[in-house]
């Protein structure tokens, strides 16, 4: 068993990192959340069949009644009116604010379910039980829960902590391979922000060792991203470089509707083109762009697309960096090391 802790004062939680840990969750909620009467599980179209009735079997043997709302799968269900829809379904299930709502997915079913949690009724519990690399090592962890507008990726959101995360890496067997990688892209930003050590593991560990150092990999992206969440829960400084890869990235998500990248692919690609820009301009050390190129490529993520000037300065436009006619953008100094730079929005076309 692994242990993160997210030290936020009152809204302080763990998060527990172990093999079955989706049988588990009924007893430990019920720990966390004595008085609960009703639990909620949120899901999607393919996390549900899957895992939807073990979990819910955990809950009810815990003394919880369960109901489960399930909406279609894919970033293009992550809207105001998949939104209302679960708003409903609370409603209809009559959600009380000393019950609990349970994200059983990835990242856009995490942060659905909690934009419901942290609005309906003003707040209920929320727990978060991720099913994705990418939701365990980064979405589920922090807090940032939102969905997206015709007008840009996460515009509608809360900062709002859930009450605890539970990691089973078991669930990963089922995980199809692209979304394997989809969530490295999000490991490998970690060793590129904060870790060199961990990108030098990314960068010689074999196939066949995967399943075994994978829980620790886990624990240790949580690990930064605690750290760095409990240094700026808002996002108004250090957290801002949680954010590499992701002012180009979410600009191919949107270009492209949400459909032909998914977000780690996008973010892989945000990454290398302002490594590749910083390296042109002296900012980040000669090699960087290269080591980061081969590593997206050992794990099949794409390294460019096709984006034109005009596309993107119209994507970035609500860019949530963005203050006035300023712009902080994240870089590498080198791998391990990276930094935040605040630009003049007309001066972004030069990191394409």
């Amino acid at each position: 068993m692994e242990t993160v802790k997210v030290n936020l004062g009152p809204k302080s939680y763990s998060i527990a990192i172990n093999a079955g840990l989706v049988d588990q969750v009924g007893p430990r909620l019920r720990a966390l959340l004595p008085q609960s009467e009703l639990a909620v599980v949120i899901t999607d179209s393919n996390v549900g069949p899957l895992y939807g009735e073990r979990l819910a079997r955990s809950l009810r043997q815990a003394g919880f009644q369960t109901v489960t709302l399930t909406f279609a799968a894919g970033e293009q269900s992550k809207n105001l009116a998949t939104l209302t829809e679960l708003y409903t379904g609370l409603a209809k299930a009559g959600v009380t604010r000393s019950d609990a709502v349970i994200a059983l997915g990835g990242g856009v079913t995490g942060d659905m379910a909690g934009l419901a949690a942290a609005t309906f009724l003003r707040g209920v519990a929320f727990v978060q039980v991720p099913t994705s690399l990418l939701a365990m090592v980064d979405s589920s962890v922090g807090g940032k829960v939102a969905v997206d507008l015709p007008a840009g990726k996460n515009l509608v959101g809360a900062f709002y902590q859930p009450k605890a995360v539970y990691i089973d890496p078991e669930v990963l067997k089922t995980l199809p391979v692209r979304f394997f990688n989809d969530g490295m892209a999000e490991v490998i930003k970690y060793g590129c922000i904060k870790d060199a050590e961990l990108f030098d593991r990314l960068e010689k560990m074999a196939p066949t060792e995967r399943e075994k150092v994978l829980p620790g990999i886990i624990a240790t992206c949580c690990n930064i991203k605690a750290r760095i969440v409990e240094a700026d829960e808002f996002d108004n400084g250090d957290r801002m470089v949680l954010n590499f890869g992701h002012t180009l990235g979410h600009a191919v998500e949107k270009t492209y509707h949400y459909a032909k990248y998914s977000h780690g692919e996008a973010v892989g690609i945000g990454m290398l083109a302002f490594t590749r820009a910083a390296e042109a301009k002296g900012q980040t050390v000669q090699g960087t762009a290269a080591r980061l190129a081969n590593l997206l490529q050992k794990y099949h993520l794409p390294l460019t697309a096709a984006v034109t000037p005009a596309e993107f300065m119209a994507a970035v436009q609500m860019d949530k960096k963005k203050k006035g006619h300023r712009l902080t953008i994240v870089l590498l100094r080198r791998i391990g090391e990276s930094f935040l730079q605040k630009i003049d929005f007309q001066d972004i076309e030069a990191y394409l």
